[in-house]
């Protein structure tokens, strides 16, 4: 029975990283903005946008893996920090941490030993009962049974499992689309665990009773997950809801037993992995550990909660709750409570008159703006982590399982969306190569033509029918049939996307997400003040050598749209009052940054003026009518003055460039 096959996840969800300083975790904001130039050697080189640079933080693995022969098991996690592109200074794990924590331990070799015997003996009975289904032909019959089965065994065998089932819930190239569905009710349907043991555990760290802190604590749990549950609480001092997160007791040393028995497990299994996808098994455990320890620490997701706000401190259609920090520990985090209505609850949404049109467009961009601005988003968007506000704004709660992307992959994935725009299936393969869902060096010639037919498929269907479900449920065939991995950090943005696009159709179930995605990817392009974004423009604007004007014009449309939707959104009116002057820019599509870099392009880029006078030149004629059409879009979004200022001020700077230019030219000619 082809349940499962032998793969690699390559996992970046990961609280974004953390710098040791005199043994306190600590970690600067705007950790979106950070990149690694360099992984391979020890003092890593960080990179910031603003263009200064430092030295000096070193990965916690380099200076032991530096030592390693190439192949050795720690190589792995020197393959996560190249392929991430993003640098994680401290670690929380390393496979030598978790090793020496298990080994460290009075009767660990008998505890090791009982607990392996434990998941051999349960996961060897369920493996031979597919075994027997298979023999006797009846695998697809049982299928729904099976998965059951498989859902309610990793619950048994405990948190470890249940985040592994969570996991495998997202990756089409490890498990069947089927058993997915099933293990997706991991995510919530938890049995909590005691009341009294949870409210000894906040004494713990807050150091004091309950009462004096709390004037009144639910007495059921709001919510129950493997590693954690949370209750609603009073503040006794300021009278302010709060929720309180609180970790599982005694917790660390089971995750740490059953990591170290996984990874002792995937030593055994590398030559199937890398015969088959390139990549080492331990690499897989490595992943899921590293995320594992970090959701384990409260600390954490308290900083991932501060990037967040900071983050969206400008956008008053983005609720994120703050953090108590004071109140808040390793195993227990305070945070404002969050009055809002669950996404699971269409009618109340509605009842509470809020537009739904509206809030949906929000809630799209606040996601495509955590993935492709910030490159720091939330990994776990499931309808009971996001709340309609009834002022129009989404709020986002549950900051344990967040992901980051290097600036490098939020380039490639911007490159995908060109190449599929421009239908160059070829480049789409090498795409899937530079973002890790091949290994380098593979033959991508056999995947381009299926590439070729999720795509046009999809796209025929017109733009008002596209959905990511059907996409994915095509490439999951794609995954399964081809030598491909997903990245865990991508898993996440696929789960995300698909986990949002179904909360869109639960409250409004014509509603396409596409008709929202697209404008907003149309106005990045257009006015993103990032220069290698109108690069991507350029490649747009281009196929084959030939403008498309038509293109330009939608989307210039497009983008007013996204502008249109955003800047009439309820929670902009009622928030926004007292900073009306700053909103009122982003009420219109500013191309100002986009005109300055298209003059700059003409004046100092020889192949890109030959080709602009080309467009207005082509098939013999001057193509006029074209270039009044696209100032008819734009002429109510530009400000004349405004425009002629910035390009006064920047006068010095493009005679500097320009001399520079005619310079370098002068010498090369001679």
């Amino acid at each position: 029975m082809n349940l499962i096959h032998t793969t690699c996840i390559s996992k970046t969800q990961f609280a974004p990283s953390p710098v040791s300083v005199h043994g306190v975790p600590q970690r600067s904001k705007k950790l979106s903005a950070v990149r690694v130039s360099n992984f391979a050697a020890s003092t890593t080189e960080v990179v910031v946008d603003n263009g200064t640079a430092r030295r000096g933080l070193t990965s916690s693995t380099d200076s032991k893996n530096k030592s390693l022969p190439p192949g050795k098991s720690s190589s792995a996690m020197e393959q996560l920090d190249i392929e991430r592109g993003v640098c994680i200074p401290f670690r929380k794990y390393s496979p030598e941490t978790v090793r020496n924590t298990v080994l460290e331990s009075r009767g660990a070799v008998a505890s090791l030993i009982l607990r392996g015997v434990e998941i051999v003996w349960n996961l060897g009975l369920y493996w031979s009962s597919l075994m027997y289904d298979c023999l006797v032909g009846r695998d697809k019959e049982v299928v729904p049974f099976r998965a059951r089965q498989l859902r309610n065994l990793l619950c048994d065998l405990g948190p470890s499992f249940i985040k592994a089932g969570q996991v495998l819930a997202n990756r089409p190239d490890i498990i069947r689309e089927d058993y997915m569905n099933e293990l997706c009710i991991l995510q919530d349907d938890v049995p909590p665990f005691p009341n009294q043991v949870a409210f000894n555990i906040i004494e713990e760290e807050l150091g004091q009773p309950l009462e004096a802190v709390f004037s009144k604590i639910s007495p059921r749990t709001i919510a129950a997950a493997s590693l954690g549950q949370v209750y609603r609480a009073t503040l006794r001092a300021s009278g302010e809801d709060v929720a309180i997160k609180v970790l599982r007791p005694q917790i660390e040393p089971i995750i740490y037993r059953d990591l170290f028995l996984f990874r002792t497990l995937a030593s055994f299994l590398n030559g199937i992995s890398i015969q088959k996808l390139g990549c080492n098994a331990e690499l897989i455990v490595d992943e899921f550990g590293e995320k594992l320890l970090e959701e384990l620490d409260y600390t954490l997701e308290a900083r991932n909660i501060e990037d967040f706000l900071e983050n969206f401190k400008d956008d008053p259609t983005v609720k994120i709750p703050r953090v108590y920090k004071s109140l808040s520990g390793a195993r227990v985090l305070v945070m404002e409570w969050i009055d809002g209505i669950r996404c699971t609850n269409p009618q109340a949404v509605k009842n509470a008159g809020i537009d739904v049109n509206g809030f949906l467009t929000v809630g799209v961009s606040a996601a495509l703006r955590q993935l492709l601005e910030f490159g720091l988003f939330h990994g776990d968007p499931h309808p009971g982590n996001i709340f309609a506000m009834r002022d129009g704004r989404i709020a986002y709660v549950d900051f344990g399982n967040v992901a980051e992307l290097s600036q490098q992959n939020k380039q490639i994935l911007i490159d995908a969306v060109v190449h599929a725009v421009n239908e160059d299936y070829a480049e789409m393969a090498n795409d899937f190569t530079r973002l890790g869902f091949l290994a380098s060096g593979t033959d991508v010639s056999p995947i381009i033509p299926a590439l070729e037919a999720i795509w046009q498929n999809s796209a025929g269907k017109g733009l008002s029918d596209f959905n990511f479900r059907s996409v994915t449920g095509q490439f999951n065939k794609l995954v399964y049939n081809y030598p491909i991995r997903i990245p865990e950090r991508f898993s996440l943005v696929i789960r995300s996307l698909l986990t949002q696009e179904g909360i869109c159709f639960t409250l409004k179930p014509d509603f396409k997400f596409l008709e929202v995605a697209y404008p907003y990817v149309a106005k990045r392009l257009l006015t993103d003040p990032n220069p290698a974004l109108r690069e991507r423009l350029i490649q747009v604007l281009f196929k084959d050598g030939v403008f498309q004007w038509k293109r330009l014009e939608n989307l210039i449309v497009l983008a007013k749209e996204n502008v249109a939707k955003m800047s009439s959104n309820p929670a902009l009116r009622v928030r926004n009052a007292p900073n009306s002057r700053s909103w009122q820019i982003e009420r219109k599509l500013d191309l100002t940054d986009t005109i300055k870099d298209g003059a700059r392009l003409f004046l100092f880029d020889e192949g890109i003026r030959r080709q602009l006078l080309l467009a207005l030149t082509e098939d013999s004629k001057l193509h006029v009518q074209e270039l009044v059409d696209v100032y008819r879009l734009v002429e109510d979004e530009i400000d004349i003055p405004s425009v002629a200022v910035e390009i006064v001020q920047d006068f010095p700077n493009v005679v500097r460039d320009f001399l520079l230019s005619w310079s370098n030219s002068v010498l090369y000619d001679r």
